[in-house]
């Protein structure tokens, strides 16, 4: 996955968790694409954390009841900076092909 590029996902500190008071279990977390979530006769439950997308914070953001929440991002730039992962990003979305500069048509 090019947001790690290589660098262990169970090492990112970054998944959401769920105040239950908060919770109206709206359902609107069981949107995620990623499946990270499992609904429960109590509301919904984080079942795969490593399924998170590293930096997406779609579900808190949309959360009716604002009860999901997640770490401060700082601490994950604080990761990328000393893990060198953005350089790593880079070079693999270039040997992917995914930084071409497309030329356009004269």
């Amino acid at each position: 996955m090019a947001w790690l590029a290589g660098y262990p996902r169970e090492k990112v500190k970054w998944y959401p968790t769920i105040d239950a008071d908060k919770c109206v279990k709206c359902g609107m977390c069981m949107n995620c694409g990623k499946k990270v979530f499992d609904w429960t006769e109590d509301g919904p439950r984080v079942a795969r954390p490593n399924n998170c997308v590293v930096g997406c914070t779609t579900c808190a953001n949309l959360c009716l009841g604002e009860a999901i929440h997640f770490p401060d991002i700082r601490e994950i730039r604080e990761l990328y900076k000393r893990e060198k992962i953005w350089s790593l990003v880079k070079q693999q979305l270039v040997e992917e092909g995914r930084l071409r500069v497309e030329k356009e048509a004269a």
